[in-house]
């Protein structure tokens, strides 16, 4: 099992990234109470997708094999690795 902290800094490097390559900048820093759609980031579903295959990519790990799992946060997509 991975701690949640831990995918906490892993997805806000994979964040920081994809906004990157969008030409794109973190304005704030990313915490677990930052909310991905709707929120202070310039992330939208399509990066959000983005960021899920590279999170299995990362992790080998994928939370949703069984079906979606409701997130709106990063902290609770970094629990939904970390218990997966």
């Amino acid at each position: 099992m991975t701690d949640t902290q831990t995918m906490l800094d892993l997805i806000a490097r994979e964040t920081a990234r994809i906004l990157t390559e969008k030409g794109e900048t973190i304005a704030v820093p990313l915490t677990a109470d930052t909310a991905f759609l709707d929120g202070p980031l310039p992330f939208d579903s399509l990066d959000l997708a983005t960021l899920i295959v590279a999170l299995e990519g990362v992790t080998g790990k994928d939370p949703f094999r069984q079906g979606f799992r409701q997130f709106n946060t990063a902290g609770e997509l970094a629990a939904l690795y970390a218990a997966a």
